[in-house]
């Protein structure tokens, strides 16, 4: 393997480390709370901006004065800082500050956990969960979820001058990560007359990119920019697909705060505010806002 190659594939497996979803992550928590300094404080909640009218909605949280959210760490972008104690900002946070802010709560209290349990329902006493959730018809048989925040769309990484485009895309070489929703996309859908092929891991199909070993690879944009931002220029998302999937937040079912959640996440798309943490928050980390990634169409 040449030199730059390997040097590549050190850098993809550190940033596989703190990508890839559904990586076991222990158990912790830290509060953060509105006006305070460190852990997430300082003249709010960390570094997010707070949007909307405090009070505006009425939450029951599980533990009085502090707003509880559950998620996986690490996750650049959506969380910034790598423990409980140490998130001071990113998209999910942030969303989450504005929740309680408009709750009226002046605490946050974030947890760290395991995402397969997270998704299975299996874990307890907190009022609402983040980590890049994707909504299935599977996981919502045993989890509740709030209204979508984020459109999770299937992006195409590739080297910007191999000339991957809408147009020839389906008669490239393909590759896709084991158990992603990208693989049914892919075979089913994007390129239903070749084998396309399939990676364990993140690691494995961003590093057959990079060597040439397929043309391009097919997973969610947010994820795909990260890797193309690690990359030093060598791979660019050049295209999108509108999968229909969205992440949503998780809140328990017996959850008296769901009604209340989801309005105020849909309220937050509807005055601009998941904009606002998306530019913000993804657009420096991942290297790309995903909004600004063209949108192609299934030739």
């Amino acid at each position: 393997m040449p030199t730059a190659n390997r040097a590549l594939l050190a850098s993809l497996t550190t940033l596989t480390a703190v990508l890839v979803a559904g990586c076991s992550g222990g158990s912790g928590g830290s509060e953060a709370s509105a006006g305070t300094d460190g852990g997430g404080g300082g003249g709010g909640f960390g570094e997010c901006e707070l949007y909307g009218e405090a009070g505006s909605i009425e939450l029951e949280p599980v533990t009085d004065g502090v707003f509880t959210v559950q998620t996986n760490l690490p996750s650049p972008g959506w969380w910034k800082g790598e423990t409980p104690e140490s998130i001071t900002g990113g998209y999910e946070y942030c969303l989450a500050a504005n929740v309680a802010h408009r709750a009226g709560l002046d605490s946050l209290q974030v947890d760290n956990v395991s995402f397969d349990a997270l998704v299975a329902g299996q874990t307890q006493d907190f009022d609402m969960a983040m980590a890049q959730i994707s909504v299935t018809p599977e996981r919502e048989e045993v989890v509740t979820f709030s209204a979508p925040y984020f459109d999770s769309n299937i992006g195409v990484l590739a080297p910007p001058d191999a000339g991957t485009s809408e147009e020839n895309l389906a008669s490239r070489r393909i590759g896709v990560q084991l158990g992603t929703t990208a693989v049914e996309f892919a075979q089913n859908e994007l390129a239903p007359e070749q084998e396309v092929q399939v990676f364990p891991d993140t690691t494995a199909l961003v590093t057959a990119v990079s060597s040439g070993v397929i043309d391009a690879a097919v997973m969610d944009t947010a994820i795909l920019l990260a890797f193309a931002e690690n990359s030093g220029g060598t791979l660019e998302v050049v295209g999108q697909y509108e999968s229909g999937e969205s992440y949503a937040a998780i809140y328990p079912k017996d959850s008296p705060n769901g009604d209340a959640i989801s309005g105020a996440i849909e309220a937050m798309r509807e005055d601009g505010t998941l904009d606002e943490l998306s530019a913000t928050w993804l657009g420096p980390e991942l290297g790309g806002d995903p909004a600004a990634v063209p949108v192609w169409a299934v030739q």
